[in-house]
């Protein structure tokens, strides 16, 4: 198998995509050698997901599942598996990398250690992503000390190409926001600066001061879209739409593959699919009541507050089929019993649904979203906040504004059934405004395995940390089944196909 190392690895999205691939015999034609990632919740999400690999092809042991629903620690599962649990932890490693000599010389000398000499192999990941979103910049523009020169994160790169330079992969695969192509660094469009660094990555560390191993790699970037033939790549070429290639989810991110000069490499493309929808992926899980944020939190609690919706003016002064379509679905809620959560017990039949519990919310956001989902359903658009009973605006200062400029008018955000979603990004850690599930009986936002799955994840990995941490895990991953695509284009660029 062809070993890879994955930096800024997150919950293992690009990870994944790579060691899930399997060969026209059914072989894995890769393995994760390394994986790299600072954040303590996500690193004991690849932890946990590099212990699970050893158990892929026979039953997951009881203490596994122990782990998953709070009854067992790491300890625990070192105690039980030690020689899988010390393999687990040489694979997934908490590390921040930056300039550090310490932490250069670190990562040198575990590449040196578990990467074959003279053998392919592939580097896969992206720096974090917040000082290149066109969000992350609009925010920090109202900051008056920002320094967008100064900010490590505009630089981190830089730890990408060092790699680049000191043991020149065979191939590496570079994924970012798509902001990256309008954002500058000391006056410059980065991208095309990334660009240069990325082909001659000896010379681009060169510049920081730095030194190279091998001072002659060079490297030919490859667009995953375009046709070969198709001319100079523009930087727009780059962009890859997540659902256009097997994921419910309208994300598009920038995607660089470069091969290294003389090994004679050519890479394909991904091949378009059909696209896959949020009822496709969702409609598989059991209904769930949403959780109530404030009072007794029962389910005859959420009833009562949805039968209170019944004779509210913000309801009798809506369209006919859209008030037929809201009472329906208070009635559905009173005639069926919902749970919060999941259970995910092994011994519940059928397969274990891990991450798969409703976050609690104010009665007056269970009634937006709730009209919202309806809305959507009967419409086939998200409403804006043009569209909502003036019962049910926020009671935010800015409101007013809001009503007016498109960029802030769709505060709440459902998500159709037969289409794909929108992005599926950190900020549903926040709130679930922008994340709301397309049926009005649940009247809640997305649960952690719901944006998970919407991202490609497989049901049976589980994200580690309190539901915040799981919720920043998953969105900021990158689609499971888009990198397995990747994979593919990889693989059989490099025979293994």
């Amino acid at each position: 198998m062809i070993p890879v190392v994955d930096i800024f690895a997150g919950p293992g999205g690009l990870g994944e995509g790579f060691s899930s691939f399997v060969r026209d015999g059914g072989e894995a034609a890769f393995r994760i050698a390394i994986s790299i990632e600072k954040d303590v919740h996500a690193h004991k999400t690849l932890r946990l997901r590099a212990f699970w690999r050893h158990f892929q092809n026979t039953e997951l042991p009881d203490v596994y599942w122990d782990y998953v629903r709070g009854l067992a620690d790491w300890g625990t599962l070192k105690l039980a598996f030690p020689a899988v649990a010390a393999s687990a932890d040489q694979e997934a490693l908490q590390l921040t990398l930056s300039p550090d000599a310490e932490t250069v010389a670190k990562v040198r000398r575990l590449i040196g250690e578990r990467i074959p000499r003279d053998d392919p192999w592939i580097l896969i990941g992206g720096p974090p992503c917040q000082a290149y979103s066109v969000i992350g910049r609009a925010r920090n523009r109202g900051n008056l000390d920002y320094d967008a020169n100064a900010d490590l994160r505009q630089t981190l790169y830089i730890e990408y190409l060092q790699i680049l330079a000191d043991y020149a992969p065979t191939v590496f695969v570079m994924e970012n926001v798509k902001g990256l192509l309008s954002a500058e660094h000391r006056n410059r469009r980065l991208f095309d600066r990334i660009r240069e660094d990325l082909a001659h990555p000896a010379v681009a560390i060169a510049r920081e001061g730095r030194k190279a191993r091998i001072r002659g790699a060079r490297y030919t970037l490859h667009s995953l879209v375009v046709p070969p033939g198709s001319g100079e790549l523009l930087p727009t070429d780059f962009i890859v739409r997540a659902e256009h290639y097997g994921v419910p989810q309208k994300r598009h991110r920038v995607i660089i593959v470069g091969v290294l000069e003389g090994t004679g490499i050519e890479v394909g493309r991904l091949r378009p699919s059909s696209l896959r929808t949020v009822r496709q992926h969702l409609g598989q899980f059991p209904r769930l009541r949403s959780g109530l944020s404030h009072g007794e939190d029962s389910l005859q609690s959420w009833r009562n507050t949805l039968a209170d919706f019944s004779g509210r003016r913000w309801l009798l002064h809506q369209p006919q089929e859209l008030r037929r379509s809201i009472l329906t679905a208070i009635a559905t809620a009173m005639d069926t019993d919902l749970l919060r959560g999941a259970d995910y017990s092994p011994r519940r039949v059928g397969r274990p649904i891990l991450n798969h519990e409703s976050r609690g919310h104010m009665p007056k956001d269970l009634a937006r979203y709730m009209f919202a989902s309806a809305y959507g359903q009967q419409y086939g658009r998200s409403p804006k906040l043009t569209d909502f009973p003036k019962d049910l605006l926020p009671d935010h200062a800015n409101v007013e504004r809001a009503l007016d400029e498109p960029l802030f008018s769709d505060r709440f955000r459902v998500q159709l059934a037969d289409d794909a979603s929108t992005t599926i990004t950190s900020h549903i850690s926040k709130d679930g405004h922008y994340f709301i599930h397309f049926d009005p009986v649940q009247c809640r936002s997305l649960t952690v395995r719901e944006a998970a799955t919407l991202q490609t994840f497989p049901s049976d990995y589980f994200f580690c940390g309190p539901r915040t941490a799981q919720y920043v895990q998953a969105g900021n991953a990158v689609p499971p089944e888009l990198a397995r695509r990747i994979a593919a284009v990889v693989a059989k660029a490099l025979g293994r196909g």
